[in-house]
């Protein structure tokens, strides 16, 4: 065989090529195919699609394309007409189609791309709207936060409590290495590290306030970043190389540091703020976030509110404490003031009780002896030892009434009575004793003057007594004019009492009595001391010494008791005094003048002088007093029994006895149950004896208590013959009688 020379071609044969053009129509047909089928499925799976015709017309574009290359397969063998038509048909087809998406696409694009700028708007929007919840979430957090730290730092109102628990639960919340509380020292120009959160004891040294970083913090309301370098942010020990992390301070108001101290803490702070530092983790990428710096804020606020509530609550309970050892103490006082008033009152009984009883035998027997036959000498002693005795009996009830008007016991007698008749006896009571130093004592009572008023007699007479007797006792000659009217009201108001404020009405009238006499005058500055029990001025001490320096002291309180107003005036030494008073008196009701209740008065010597025949049965347990009060009986011609316990006096009383004495304050004794069962012995009311308590006490309740057992009378010691014959004569005539005590 020969060889050949020829040159082989470069492109494979033509059968080749139809061979791989057969392949690709092949394929590109089940391509064209296929993606009808996926578009299909999109559109059926896509909710919202609003080109559904455009898809079609798409997908009919390739199924075209794809019809047109199988159709070609049959174009590379020998093949007939039809399949030319078919060819030609198909490609015509595709064609068309082709040309009307191409022109309908070139109006969708711009729709397409509005829709896209939409999307991309919508994405933007929902961007933000992410970063906006997140915000919120992180404001959500924060404020579950900071009401978790306040319920935590309000659990309590322990200052150094809260503060601890501040530095815990923000170390907590925030996973800080670091926090720590400077306050400011006693003098105030330092801050010392006070509290820690790692560190259990601080190293307690302290910075200058001065310092810039200092003060920017505190001329700022918000937390502030500082260096962590600084003095204030050096709170941990340097251990090896490490990268500091971020470091804020934030002020603290001390709103109150009244009495609070830790370490070198002052009383009452000079600076207004503390500070809080807060140090993050080291080495660590992590920045202060703006969430977190609002949170420390919040917290060093509430810090300052909880610090000011517990400073109030200290203080309440300080002064809670206080209070309650005060009450304590007044409590103790009061206790031991009572427990002396009731001593001095029961020292006062006693000694009344047991000074009336002797002096009860001396005017008793004075005033027996007086009525025997005397030589003017032995009745000149006499009648000294009667004044000595009456003078005595005068001071024992000045003590006593002064007593009681000082603890308040003392109340007044309110009853209705002669006015007239009152000033009456004062002046006969005071007459023989002027008449004795040649004194002229006139009464000038006023035509408007009440004949019957309503008040305190035995005080009102005591008063009037004791202001006519200074006036006799300190005039060697002249005139005493008492002078009594009702007071008017452009009249009531004096200068000298800017207190006393009287209010004039319809059911009470202001008595003014005034005392003018001609004696030896006072000093006009020695005037407010003579209302001082007492006392006495030294004008009155050098002339007189027989004052107790008690009687205007108890004439002022009696006054002050019945709402009224005492005052002297005097132009000086040897130019008289006047005494004047006003008191507050009631006007009884004309219904009532007809059923005035007797009170006796022992001056007047009216009725029977004897009383031969009755029977009379004293019942005391003092031998003394009983066999005075028998004397004094028995000399006014009673026949008189005697006995000294309660069981002989109910023994032997029996219904021949008209009058029975009993002494009710007796130790051991009681009076009251005595006179009891004495009315319960007799039935009938006729037999029943006259029942009279025959007492030195001087206490109301007393009489009060005599009242309410059924006993007739309450006399009061010492009794002179006088005293007893005008008792007999008006026991026996009302039946009834009773001192004003």
């Amino acid at each position: 065989m020969e060889s050949c020379n020829c040159i082989e071609p470069q492109w494979p044969a033509d059968e080749l090529l139809i061979k791989y053009q057969y392949i690709s129509d092949f394929f590109i047909a089940l391509a064209y195919f296929s993606i009808p089928l996926e578009l299909i499925y999109f559109v059926k799976k896509s909710a919202v699609f609003p080109y559904r015709w455009v898809l079609v017309q798409f997908g009919a574009f390739i199924v075209l394309c794809g019809a047109t290359h199988l159709i070609n397969l049959w174009t590379f063998t020998m093949h007939s007409r039809t399949v030319e038509i078919v060819m030609t048909t198909a490609k015509v087809l595709t064609a068309v189609v082709s040309c009307a998406t191409a022109l309908m696409l070139v109006h969708i694009i711009p729709d397409l791309l509005s829709v896209k700028t939409r999307e991309l708007f919508l994405k933007n929007k929902a961007a933000e709207l992410d970063r906006e919840m997140g915000l919120i979430r992180t404001q959500e957090e924060t404020g579950r936060h900071v009401r978790m730290l306040t319920h935590e730092i309000r659990s309590t109102l322990d200052r150094h409590t809260i503060l601890k628990t501040t530095l815990v639960e923000l170390g907590r919340t925030l996973a800080l290495e670091e926090c720590a509380l400077w306050m400011p020292t006693r003098t105030g120009l330092e801050l010392q590290l006070s509290y820690t959160l790692r560190q259990q004891n601080p190293v307690g040294y302290t910075v200058p306030i001065h310092l810039p970083v200092i003060n920017q913090v505190f001329s700022n309301n918000r937390a502030v970043k500082i260096a962590p370098n600084c003095p204030v942010a050096r709170i941990r020990p340097l251990a090896g190389k490490y990268v500091p992390g971020e470091v804020v301070a934030v002020r603290v108001p001390l709103l109150h540091l009244s009495n609070f101290q830790i370490n070198d803490w002052p009383e009452l702070s000079t600076k207004r703020y503390a500070l809080m530092v807060l140090m993050l983790p080291s080495d660590s990428a992590r920045q202060w976030h703006v969430h977190e710096l609002e949170l420390v804020e919040v917290v060093a606020d509430q810090v300052a509110v909880a610090l000011s509530h517990a400073a109030i609550l200290e203080e309440s309970m300080r002064a809670r404490d206080l209070l309650i050892e005060q009450n304590v103490a007044l409590d103790l006082a009061r206790r031991e003031a009572e427990t002396a008033i009731r001593a001095r009152n029961d020292f006062l009984a006693v000694m009344n009780h047991e000074m009336r009883t002797p002096m009860h035998a001396i005017i008793a027997l004075s005033s027996l002896l007086q009525e025997t036959e005397l030589t003017p000498e032995q009745r000149l002693m006499v009648e000294t030892i009667l004044k000595s005795s009456n003078l005595l009996a005068t001071l024992i009830n000045d003590v006593l009434d002064l007593s009681r008007l000082e603890d308040g016991s003392l109340q007044l007698d309110i009853g209705t009575f002669n006015l007239h008749s009152m000033f009456k006896e004062v002046l006969n009571l005071i007459k023989p004793v002027a008449s004795v130093k040649k004194l002229l004592v006139t009464l000038n009572l006023a035509q408007d003057l009440p004949v019957y008023a309503v008040g305190d007699e035995k005080r009102l007479m005591q008063t009037m007594l004791n202001v006519v007797g200074n006036a006799v006792k300190f005039s060697k000659e002249g005139t005493i004019s008492i002078i009594a009217f009702v007071a008017k009201s452009e009249s009531l108001r004096d200068s000298q009492a800017p207190d006393f404020f009287p209010m004039p009405s319809e059911n009470h009238f202001y008595l003014h009595v005034q005392v003018k006499d001609s004696g030896s005058g006072i000093n006009p500055l020695e005037i407010p001391k003579l209302f001082t029990k007492f006392s006495q001025t030294q004008s009155l001490a050098t002339r007189n010494s027989s004052g107790s320096g008690l009687g205007l002291a108890i004439c002022k309180r009696f006054v002050n008791l019945m709402e009224g107003h005492i005052w002297l005036e005097s132009e000086g030494l040897g130019k008289g005094c006047t005494a004047t008073f006003i008191v507050k008196l009631g006007i009884p009701e004309r219904s009532n003048e007809s059923k005035l209740p007797f009170t006796p008065k022992v001056p007047a010597n009216h009725g029977q002088t004897n009383f031969p025949g009755l029977k009379v049965l004293v019942m005391d347990d003092n031998g003394v007093s009983r066999t005075v009060t028998k004397g004094l009986l028995v000399h006014l011609g009673c026949d008189v029994i005697t006995v000294s316990s309660s069981e002989e006096c109910l023994r032997i009383v029996s219904h021949e006895h008209q009058v029975v004495f009993l002494d009710v304050c007796m130790p051991g004794i009681d009076g009251y149950e005595l006179a009891v069962s004495i009315r319960e012995k007799f039935a009938k009311r006729h037999e029943k004896p006259l029942i009279v308590a025959l007492t030195g006490n001087t206490d109301k309740a007393m009489k009060e208590n005599c009242m309410r057992v059924g006993i007739n009378g309450v006399i009061q010691k010492p009794i002179s013959v006088d005293k007893m014959r005008s008792i007999l004569s008006e026991l026996l005539e009302h039946r009834v009688l009773y001192e004003a005590i």
